[in-house]
């Protein structure tokens, strides 16, 4: 049996929209283990984006705690819940992850400085498995968008993490991409990272371990 490297428990969130209370995720319980790739499905809006937030800490859950290598990342000091994504994980999500005013790689090699990792993919190289070695000195905004979400992809998985986070990683890439992107996540499974994406594809979710559904708040 896999050792758990990811640990959500009990998850609770819930907007105010008006006078009326949305729930995101009611009493989600998720438990990814080293080597496994999880993907989750469900429809837009059902709270994917939500879920992956509160995974990273980047939202706080109003109810229920994520663990991360095994330390408690829910609810604790804003500069300790950094140091842990610095040294553990890797996020894409859907709002870039990119700085605007730094070309492609500097945005790779201001990631891999963050980290206190002593060893590192080099950054030209991983632009090279996700087909952007020719945009290297490109600022984020003169990227088109499958050109962003490879940069963003590349910049998530810059320092080999132990958790992965992913938001529809292949949502704006072709065919070829989406080959690499799959080899890049399996390449990483193999390392032991944990991860888990949100996708609609049905080639990425193929190579999950598991297939998860998120609709109305719950996880199945």
């Amino acid at each position: 049996m896999r050792a758990a490297a990811l640990e959500a428990r009990n998850l609770y969130r819930f907007f105010h929209i008006g006078d009326e209370e949305a729930l995101a995720l009611r009493g989600v319980d998720l438990v990814v283990g080293a080597g496994e790739i999880v993907a989750v499905s469900g429809p837009s809006g059902s709270g994917k984006s939500t879920l992956l937030n509160c995974l990273a800490g980047l939202e706080e859950p109003d109810g229920g705690y994520v663990e991360i290598a095994g330390q408690r990342i829910t609810r604790r000091p804003e500069a300790k819940q950094a140091a842990l994504r610095a040294a553990l994980l890797g996020m894409m999500g859907q709002s870039s992850n990119l700085f605007p005013h730094l070309s492609v790689i500097d945005n790779l090699r201001l990631r891999q400085a963050l980290s206190p990792k002593a060893h590192y993919p080099h950054p030209r190289k991983l632009l090279e498995h996700v087909g952007l070695a020719h945009r290297a000195a490109a600022i984020p905004a003169s990227l088109s968008g499958g050109e962003a979400a490879r940069a963003a992809f590349a910049v998530a998985i810059a320092t080999s993490p132990r958790i992965l986070l992913c938001d529809e990683p292949t949502g704006e890439v072709d065919q070829l991409t989406e080959s690499a992107i799959v080899g890049l996540l399996k390449e990483l499974q193999k390392e032991g990272a944990a991860i888990v994406v949100a996708t609609h594809s049905v080639v990425l979710a193929s190579h999950a371990d598991r297939l998860l559904h998120l609709s109305d708040g719950l996880l199945t």
